[in-house]
């Protein structure tokens, strides 16, 4: 017998026509895990197709199938072949067919970008800590029920798909049958294997394994990834590195991103030139190969580049790692590297005229409730001795306490990040809106910042969490944050910490919104459309809010 379907599939990757929608032939990746060696064919029922060749990663086999010969603006059904065996549809399966769908040549067909962050397993979020209806699997339900109902074009899942330091009731269970728990680091996963047990117990969720097969989809790691407050300072990293099990914690979360999101984030052009991707498959065993890798991400973070690029018609989406590539020195302190910002700012500048859209996916948000931005800036200042030696010990202590962490706790970065939003939206050539897609801070909303002399409406939008518990204390302090006394609040410790006033000021046009949710936002030609949708008791998606700008 041939091998059998593990995980999976995943539609990833579909090609847009570029601004010009000159010479457009589309083409599709697909993932799978197999349970043997052997060899993935895709076939759709137009006739286009492609296969691939498993590699080996850690004992578990995997194939990102190129799929070629597709038609324009056409919906295909298809199916999963290992070893010439047809092992998708499963048998007997409740769901309509898998579908790929390309779009059409022209670059100005309306773009339907659905995202959200932050999600437990459906089946492993029960318990002692119940997180409610998940938003992703009611979005597969909806569509499944619903053939004919307009999908998303494209998933932007920003961070935390998986929970290695807080894993469901059932997997601590299988963790606790594989070693002993009372040894570090306990009921959080350990290396390669029990993180493929999380995405498994993720996406092997009937209606998101269905809708993850049908709608395209790209991702980001955020600190859950690999574990809660991920190289939030240096003094964090040099404890964390003096811990036996975490080098081994750290190699296979980068191993198993790599595998599990980061491939299926690139085009098959740039998989053909991928150095470490043409290795993995040279050999009959990667590992050793994509170990090495994740080594050298870790000890030496701007080498690589997790940040990514892709084109949509006439909408662009730069996808920024606001994780890994940190600058952890308290007095250089940064949230790229020199290398990636770099690269960073020439996606979002390069080519504005053939923009209608900019959008900056950062699992960070760029703009916080304002108690919290001004708390985060305060603390920066503190770390970095602004207030003493005592004020920065405590600084450190309430930075990881707080989860004090994002773009405002980079000051430098944080004002980067805004002239360069300023410039991109400034001028007759720039995009209609400019768009910061964030999650993390388990609320939703919608703020818009004073940017004087910007052409583009510039928005932060924040969708999270997708399915996680938001404790009743969690949602007052997020409701007192963009409060007026929140706002006071927030001055006077940036009096105390001696930071100034603000650079940027903003409002909250949306929000906060609590509740399992996701966020659509439609682009056609030069307007935008925002749609929020809270998870209800029976799986339903309800809209809590509508926006249109343009």
């Amino acid at each position: 017998m041939g091998a059998g379907l593990r995980l999976g599939p995943l539609l990833r990757y579909v090609e847009w026509p570029d601004a010009s929608g000159v010479a457009y032939r589309p083409t599709a990746t697909v993932w799978v895990e197999a349970d043997g060696p052997g060899t993935a064919e895709v076939r759709c029922a137009d006739g286009a197709g492609g296969s691939a060749r498993t590699f080996q990663i850690a004992g578990h086999h995997y194939a990102l199938v190129p799929v070629t010969g597709l038609t324009p603006g056409t919906t295909t059904a298809y199916e999963v072949l290992l070893d010439g065996q047809r092992v998708w549809p499963l048998p007997d399966s409740p769901f309509p067919p898998s579908t790929l769908t390309t779009p059409g040549a022209a670059p100005d067909r309306p773009l339907r970008v659905t995202f959200g962050s932050c999600r437990w397993a459906a089946t492993g979020a029960v318990g002692r800590r119940p997180a409610g209806p998940d938003a992703l699997g009611a979005l597969g339900a909806r569509l499944a029920a619903d053939p004919e109902a307009v999908r998303p074009d494209m998933l932007l899942l920003l961070g935390d798909q998986v929970y290695a330091d807080m894993p469901s009731d059932a997997t601590r269970q299988w963790l606790a049958g594989r070693r002993d728990l009372a040894e570090p680091p306990g009921e959080q996963v350990a290396d390669y294997e029990e993180y493929t047990r999380l995405y498994h117990e993720s996406w092997l969720d009937p209606e998101v394994r269905w809708l993850l097969s049908t709608v395209p989809s790209l991702m980001i790691f955020d600190d859950h990834d690999v574990i809660d407050d991920w190289n939030t300072s240096a003094e964090w990293l040099a404890g964390m590195r003096g811990r036996p099990w975490w080098r081994e914690r750290l190699l296979s979360g980068l191993m198993s991103y790599w595998v599990h999101q980061h491939l299926g984030n690139l085009s098959p052009a740039e998989l053909a030139v991928d150095p470490l991707y043409a290795r993995v498959r040279a050999v009959p065993d990667g590992t050793a190969a994509l170990r090495r890798f994740a080594a050298e991400a870790d000890a030496d973070p701007a080498r690589i580049r997790w940040s990514y690029r892709r084109d949509l018609g006439r909408t662009r989406l730069v996808m920024v790692d606001t994780r890994a590539g940190r600058v952890l020195d308290e007095q250089k302190r940064a949230m790229l590297g020199e290398e990636d910002a770099r690269w960073v700012a020439e996606q979002v500048l390069e080519g504005r005229a053939d923009r209608d859209h900019l959008l900056l996916g950062s699992s960070l948000p760029w703009l916080l409730p304002p108690l919290i931005h001004d708390a985060e800036r305060w603390n920066a200042a503190l770390c970095r001795g602004e207030r003493g030696e005592r004020w920065a010990r405590r600084g450190e202590w309430m930075r990881r306490r707080s989860d004090l962490e994002h773009w405002a706790a980079f000051p430098e970065s944080y004002a980067w990040l805004s002239g360069l939003l300023a410039e991109a939206a400034g001028g007759p050539d720039a995009p209609a809106t400019v768009a910061v897609l964030s999650g993390d801070v388990h609320h939703a909303y919608a703020a818009e910042p004073v940017l004087p002399g910007a052409a583009s409406r510039v928005l932060q939008l924040t969708c999270s969490p997708i399915h996680q518990r938001i404790p009743y204390a969690l949602r007052l302090g997020f409701r007192f944050g963009w409060s007026r006394a929140g706002r006071w609040l927030g001055r006077a410790l940036a009096r105390h910490g001696r930071v100034g006033a603000i650079e940027t000021g903003w409002s909250r046009t949306g929000g906060p919104w609590f509740g399992n949710h996701l966020m659509t936002l439609t682009l056609d030609g030069r307007s935008a459309r925002l749609e929020l949708e809270r998870a209800r008791r029976g799986g339903r998606l309800v809209t809590e809010h509508e926006r249109v700008w343009g």
